[in-house]
């Protein structure tokens, strides 16, 4: 088996020797055009074996494979200006415009990340170096796919400290409580609406696996697992993640969930699980919130999410999600939006996270919402997570762990109120103006000398909330 471990830190290592490069974000996106084109291309190898009437839909010129002559493949290959002229002005250009009239998937898979992604590197000498070392790994390989696999995580957890790109990956640790508690079911049709890098979509994949008995089980998966996401970035990563879990065909569909009316989602477009982490703190573009029936009509994304989610749930199906403190609280339209999940939805756990579990990239206080579609909210269990021992807040080398979510499944089997958990009637929320936003009543709120960290969290959540109702004076102006 390759050193993948090895391999990557040299590749890491000629990158940023390149004056091309600049940045987490941008060696991310490089490394990752380069690696999806290796992997779908050692992919179509093993497919060509198995089925000799399937064709690749990469023309041979360029195709990714190790045999004399061709340009990644062969260690000896074309390098320097001409490997640099031979990939901006042949390779992109021709994936941009690779032909998809047949309806082939995997041929529209390959178009949508060429054409939202770049080269980078500016020197060809250098990208021969990257091509060779990614030569060392063949994904056909059981072993050399799933260690990769591993650190392909790693990778794509370096996107949080990556600037705005931090946006696209959620914990590992989140994906998998929330994936665990939901327990997606074989035949079950499972959407994550804003997949990122596709955390939730591989961890459910995982799950699903565990049960798969059949080769008829594993295809179910595949045909069941689905994704959207609308920025080139994440989809390029996403798409490789599900292929690295031996996803032949990753459903990613490519594209805003907002930009078409809510009315457009009809029955056929229902599923009966959503896990996901919808955009927070931003807003909307294009106009998007006109899609929306004009109750609901906000420029805060998360909240339209929300609404977009509930409508996509099937009656008796269920949702584990990531919402900031902004969408529990605040009157008019974002009362409106949360009346209708508990009117509609049986929202009946909220997990409230500390602050810093998304730092550098957002430190607003956040909550993982689980609720059911098809009866009303009853009552609502809250259960507060507490900082590990000695942890006054989560940073890149000290992330959340998965590990830290066992007491809270513990918990969930045999439900009970203590000073980190407690419950609210429906009455009590309909009288706070359906604010969920609620303390624990029976806790004594207890003296606290903040350090400088907790300060600036602090700050920036009241920056937030700022934000958030400077939008809704500007929406009723």
């Amino acid at each position: 088996m390759a050193n993948i471990g090895g391999i990557l830190k040299s590749i890491r290592d000629i990158m940023w020797q390149d004056t091309g490069l600049n940045g987490d974000a941008q060696r991310i996106e490089q490394l990752g055009w380069m690696l999806f084109l290796k992997i779908f291309s050692d992919k179509d190898k093993e497919l060509e074996l198995l089925d000799d009437t399937y064709k690749s839909p990469i023309p041979d010129k360029f195709h990714w494979v190790k045999e004399k002559g061709n340009w990644a493949g062969d260690d000896e290959g074309m390098t320097g200006d001409a490997l640099l002229e031979f990939v901006d002005r042949q390779l992109f250009p021709a994936m941009r415009d690779i032909d998809v009239s047949t309806g082939n998937r995997r041929a529209l898979i390959v178009r949508e990340v060429f054409d939202g992604n770049n080269n980078y590197m500016k020197s060809g000498i250098n990208i021969r170096k990257v091509l060779n070392k990614l030569n060392e790994i063949d994904f056909n390989i059981a072993k050399d796919r799933h260690a990769f696999g591993e650190l392909y995580e790693t990778m794509l957890k370096e996107l949080q400290s990556a600037g705005k790109s931090g946006e696209f990956y959620t914990p590992r640790a989140i994906t998998q409580f929330i994936t665990d508690t939901i327990n997606p079911q074989l035949g079950e049709k499972i959407l994550d609406p804003a997949c990122g890098t596709g955390g939730f979509l591989t961890c459910a994949i995982e799950n699903l696996l565990s049960q798969a008995n059949s080769v008829d089980d594993r295809k179910s998966i595949e045909e069941n697992i689905e994704g959207w996401e609308y920025k080139p970035l994440p989809y390029l990563l996403a798409t490789t993640n599900l292929i690295l879990h031996d996803i032949e065909v990753p459903n990613i569909r490519f594209g805003d969930a907002l930009d078409q009316p809510l009315s457009n989602y009809t029955d056929k477009h229902r599923v009966d699980v959503i896990i996901a982490n919808p955009p927070f703190g931003g807003i909307v573009a294009n106009n998007n919130e006109t899609n929306f029936p004009t109750t609901f009509r906000t420029k805060e994304s998360a909240d339209l999410f929300l609404i977009l989610m509930v409508h996509l749930l099937k009656k008796g199906g269920r949702a584990g999600i990531v919402l900031p403190d902004g969408s529990l609280t605040g009157d008019g339209i974002k009362q409106r939006v949360r009346q209708k999940l508990l009117e509609e939805c049986n929202l009946h756990t909220i997990i409230r996270l500390p602050n810093s579990v998304f730092q550098p990239y957002a430190t607003v206080a956040t909550n993982l919402l689980f609720f059911d579609k098809g009866k009303p909210t009853k009552e609502v269990w809250y259960f507060q997570h507490k900082m590990p021992e000695g942890v006054k807040a989560y940073n890149k080398t000290k992330p959340i762990r998965v590990e830290e979510f066992d007491p809270i499944k513990k918990w969930w089997k045999k439900r009970k109120e203590s000073d980190i958990s407690w419950k609210v009637n429906i009455d009590t929320i309909i009288d706070r103006a359906y604010d969920l936003d609620i303390k624990n009543p029976t806790k004594t709120e207890e003296g606290h000398e903040y350090d400088s960290s907790e300060l600036i969290q602090l700050l920036n959540s009241s920056f937030e909330k700022s934000k958030l109702l400077l939008n809704q004076i500007i929406e009723s102006v």
